[in-house]
């Protein structure tokens, strides 16, 4: 990759990260939703350990899944109403590298704080250290899946009328897998099985999501752009 090609995916990193904070209220939606889910969940179901520590991972996980799908509608928006998705499109900068800039501060945003956030909400369910870590270790793999497959539906649904109902009946089921894999990562390591057969299956999702992702993502931007 050029310098230049790096200073542009630079130069989009910070823009958005810039935007996300003059933002602050759309940032702190998703994130204030991961919070009152996981809050929630133990009043309604009472104060035995034993069905908190069951749900717990599932419950953790849900919460980050629609947290993050919040944030996806306007990963793009924004540019295309103010012409900047135009002014991206025809830049010397390849469209797939300035894309995944946008992914990966959607992520920074969206994602990296319910990793933080994931351990002390963990601790209301009864979860042991090793399950803690466990599910932080799992989000931190987990959540950047979210957001690379969910900028793939984001990008094909720009521009169309009703697109957040329609962007959710597209992301959701290839957010299953992630999400199956990532709770029984937490579920294995808190009944003695380990862990590592569920962290190998998501590694092996986030590696090609990270190549292909933003790829796919440029050429349905194109299409929407014509």
């Amino acid at each position: 990759m050029s310098s230049h090609t790096m200073a542009a995916f630079g130069a989009v990193l910070r823009r958005d990260l810039l935007l996300a904070m003059r933002r602050k209220s759309e940032v702190l939606t998703a994130v204030f939703f991961f919070v009152v889910v996981a809050a929630l969940f133990p009043l309604g179901i009472g104060p035995e350990l034993n069905t908190l520590r069951l749900v717990a991972p599932g419950v953790l996980w849900v919460g980050a899944l629609l947290s993050s799908m919040l944030a996806l509608q306007r990963l793009f928006e924004a540019d295309y109403r103010d012409g900047s998705l135009e002014q991206m499109a025809l830049s010397p900068a390849p469209l797939p590298v300035l894309v995944g800039a946008k992914m990966l501060a959607h992520w920074l945003v969206s994602g990296l704080p319910l990793v933080l956030l994931a351990p002390v909400l963990g601790l209301q369910f009864d979860l042991s250290s090793d399950a803690l870590l466990t599910l932080t270790l799992a989000l931190l793999v987990g959540t950047p899946i979210l957001s690379l497959v969910g900028g793939i539906g984001a990008a094909l649904t720009l521009g169309v009328r009703g697109g957040g109902v329609l962007l959710s009946l597209l992301v959701l089921p290839l957010f299953i897998p992630v999400l199956v894999f990532g709770a029984g990562a937490v579920e294995a390591q808190a009944s003695g099985l380990g862990s590592q057969a569920h962290f190998s299956i998501l590694m092996a999702m986030l590696w090609p999501a990270i190549f292909f992702s933003p790829w796919a993502c440029a050429a349905a931007l194109r299409i929407a752009l014509e």
